[in-house]
């Protein structure tokens, strides 16, 4: 039993080794870099993968760190783009609001991955997700219902699945 216990521990190690990587490099990014900073970051990443790795442990699948990469150098933009289409047409009447709401049938099951999706999906411009219907479709509240807002959630769904290895896990 005790073998068998060492091999999980060992199994687990490059997980918390990449877990305590991220959350410094958050911290870093959050906090700041520096002597002090760093002497609080590091006790601060280990809690953080630890307790992570309780309330989520491992799964033994890989993510795709090229897609992971190419969402990161996105994101910034992305968020930047919905914050200005967003103010632009709450306060420009030139800009149409024909607000409503979508249902996108995605293809993520749920739990941990979906709600990462929608997270990410909030991000959009002009889209938020509010809950799901009763076949269990997200349900985004949009700003302009002409816009191809379905399409734009697939090629965002794609590029998550991407992520994930190509595929939703269940």
């Amino acid at each position: 039993m005790a073998a068998a216990s060492g091999g999980a521990d060992r199994a687990a190690v490059p997980a918390a080794v990449m877990r305590f990587t991220l959350f410094l490099l958050l911290w870093l990014v959050l906090i700041g870099s520096g002597w002090g900073n760093l002497a609080a970051g590091v006790p601060a990443a280990a809690l953080a993968a630890w307790v992570s790795l309780r309330l989520l442990p491992q799964t033994g699948r890989r993510l795709s760190l090229s897609a992971l990469s190419a969402m990161l150098v996105r994101l910034p933009g992305q968020s930047l783009i919905a914050g200005i289409d967003v103010a632009l047409r709450a306060l420009s009447p030139a800009m149409p609001l024909r607000t409503g709401i979508v249902a996108y049938p995605t293809r993520i099951p749920p739990g941990p991955e979906r709600e990462a999706f929608r997270a990410l999906m909030s991000l959009q411009p002009g889209t938020l997700p509010v809950g799901e219907d009763e076949a269990g479709a997200i349900l985004f509240h949009c700003l302009d219902l002409d816009q191809p807002v379905a399409n734009q959630l697939a090629a965002e769904e794609a590029r998550f699945l991407r992520i994930l290895g190509g595929h939703a896990h269940g």
